[in-house]
């Protein structure tokens, strides 16, 4: 099980680079970078920022979308970090989430995202594709042979889940740490892969989960529950209980965009302990430890921390502390 960090870009690039490069040192194979271009710092501009200063993790968005980028800005975006990079590029894309919720606007629909995907990979193969609103057809000018790069989708719901793995080359798996939910957003995922022609084995499973780690585990479950709000807004995998799913339904009523994943929200407050449990790592050491355990035996190729800190304060010890313990995990 390969280890990853989803970073938001809440902080300056230089801080955000500087993540990164500890994430390289300490071994872990991914770095993920949120798209949210009202509440956060520019991902492109960030991304290539981190690809000037490492040499070795793969990098890709966690996630972007395909309304404030159009389709050949994030075409030529990526073809030209895969070509900077060696290949080191990865494109996460989902229907759009707070990067569109904050300006009033829907995300896209199912079969609009599939639609996107396949003129990406069009463009990515250096082939014309027909623009919607002028009709002109277009391409990327200097492609000169097919790049292969890789397309994530972010999942979380069950229609989404399907579609993955219908078509997706990998998935940002968005079903928390719970074993049952995540079986049943793998079966899901199966299931897609099935009507393709593919298996599970065909598609690279990355679990991102929001992590805090604390001596005090009451601290750390605060910490997440930001997190955990955005992850319950969406339809789940598998059902939960009533006592649980009235809060959710608050949750839902109530989510503040312009609030997206930051610890200081005030939907974050209506996040109960037993959610966190269910869609987080936070707790000790141990905790953690136990609850990564728990998913041994499951489809998963990568566990993506999204590491939640005090505001203010640097992820630099939480990123640290998670290499450690996923050493002692692969050691015990």
């Amino acid at each position: 099980m390969r280890t990853g960090v989803g970073l938001f870009p809440t902080e300056p690039v230089g801080t955000m680079c500087g993540y990164a490069r500890l994430a390289e040192r300490l071994g872990y194979e991914s770095v993920w970078l949120g798209d949210s271009q009202n509440i956060w710092r520019e991902s492109s501009v960030t991304l290539g920022a981190i690809a000037a200063g490492t040499e070795r993790v793969k990098l890709g968005t966690g996630v972007t979308n395909a309304v404030t980028r159009h389709r050949s800005l994030l075409a030529s975006t990526w073809a030209t970090l895969a070509e900077f990079t060696g290949g080191r590029a990865c494109l996460g894309i989902g229907t759009g989430d707070s990067s569109l919720r904050t300006m009033g606007l829907s995300p896209l629909r199912l079969g609009q995202l599939e639609e996107a995907i396949t003129e990406l990979r069009a463009l990515l193969r250096g082939e014309t594709v027909t623009e919607p609103t002028s009709g002109a057809q277009y391409h990327l000018n200097y492609v000169d042979e097919p790049l292969q790069i890789p397309i994530y989708i972010a999942a979380s719901a069950p229609k989404i889940l399907e579609l993955s793995g219908r078509v997706a080359d990998g998935v940002i798996l968005l079903a928390g740490t719970s074993p049952d939910f995540v079986a049943a957003a793998l079966d899901r995922i199966e299931k897609g892969a099935r009507s393709a022609g593919r298996t599970l084995a065909d598609l690279d499973i990355v679990l991102w989960t929001p992590t805090a780690i604390a001596d005090d585990p009451a601290t750390a479950h605060d910490l997440v529950r930001a997190h955990v709000s955005r992850v319950v807004i969406r339809p789940l995998p598998a059902e939960i209980s009533p006592s649980l799913q009235s809060a959710v339904d608050h949750i839902r009523e109530t989510y503040n965009y312009y609030e997206h994943m930051d610890t200081r929200a005030d939907h974050a407050g209506l996040v109960p302990d037993e959610l966190v449990d269910l869609f987080a790592l936070a707790g000790t050491t141990d905790d953690c430890l136990k609850r990564l355990r728990a998913l041994e035996g499951l489809k998963i190729d990568e566990v993506a921390i999204v590491p939640f800190v005090p505001h203010g304060t640097s992820r630099t010890r939480t990123i640290e502390q998670f290499a450690d313990l996923a050493v002692r995990r692969a050691t015990s």
